[in-house]
């Protein structure tokens, strides 16, 4: 039987109880041809968006994870309006969907921070999914670090130059001003945004995205080559996803020599 999520609206004010960090996944409905698109090849189109499937019910199975201390809660803020089945099924039962707004990624962002806060959260984590195996304790330290006294923004840096998540206890549009999204420069130059705030950044530790044919040779190395990988979150979706493919077709089909 197929979930329908609650979509909730920062038209209607407050909609949850006071207390909680918004672990907030940005993603769009996952549709062949339009996601995961540096993924193809070696995935075919189909094969990309059932991974990125498998990436939200594996980055979302961390948050659920995260949540049982009752100061988190999981949404998924998605485009487009009009998708919410999409995600029936592929994000569990009690998370929310939040719409995303905004034409640019960075207005996107700043919208969703300012959309959670008006909904009633206390703090927001904005996180991607292309990062299945961020290990569970690093959403729990976001919790944390947001939960402490006085202003602060929480990074989670990828070995790439972004970041996988970011913290807020307030909107700071700032950080998501004149940045050089998709770039090696963009967590350099949200650190700069912080410090010409003035406000204080702790981090995360560092860990990597899945966005392209190097990365999902590494991310195999992860799961197949573990005792040289860092420990991450398990991700039984996305392994068993491309378990399924390596018996079927050889590992030189996703993780080539």
């Amino acid at each position: 039987m197929k979930v329908v999520h609650r979509v909730l609206s920062p038209d209607l004010g407050r909609q949850v109880p006071a207390g909680l960090c918004a672990l907030a996944v940005m993603t769009k409905a996952p549709r062949a041809g339009q996601v995961k698109t540096r993924l193809t090849p070696p995935l075919t189109a189909a094969e990309a968006a059932a991974i990125n499937i498998c990436f939200l019910q594996d980055t979302t199975a961390a948050i659920t994870a995260t949540e049982a201390d009752g100061r988190a809660r999981g949404i998924g803020v998605y485009t487009p309006v009009g998708e919410e089945n999409a995600f029936a099924e592929v994000l569990p039962s009690h998370f929310a969907l939040v719409a995303q707004r905004g034409a640019a990624f960075g207005e996107r962002l700043t919208a969703a921070a300012e959309d959670l806060f008006e909904i009633g959260f206390d703090s927001v984590c904005l996180i991607n999914s292309d990062s299945p195996t961020v290990p569970q304790n690093a959403y729990m330290e976001a919790v944390r670090l947001l939960s402490d006294a006085g202003d602060r923004i929480v990074l989670g840096p990828s070995d790439d130059g972004g970041y996988y998540l970011i913290g807020l206890k307030q909107v700071h549009a700032r950080v998501f001003g004149e940045i050089a999204w998709s770039t090696e420069h963009v967590f350099g130059q949200t650190l700069e945004r912080a410090q010409e705030i003035g406000v204080p950044v702790k981090l995360l530790p560092t860990w990597y995205d899945v966005d392209d044919r190097a990365m999902l040779r590494r991310l195999c190395a992860e799961f197949f080559e573990p005792a040289d990988a860092p420990a991450g979150f398990p991700a039984p979706a996305t392994r068993a996803f491309l378990t399924d493919i390596i018996a079927r077709e050889g590992r030189g089909r996703v993780w080539p020599l």
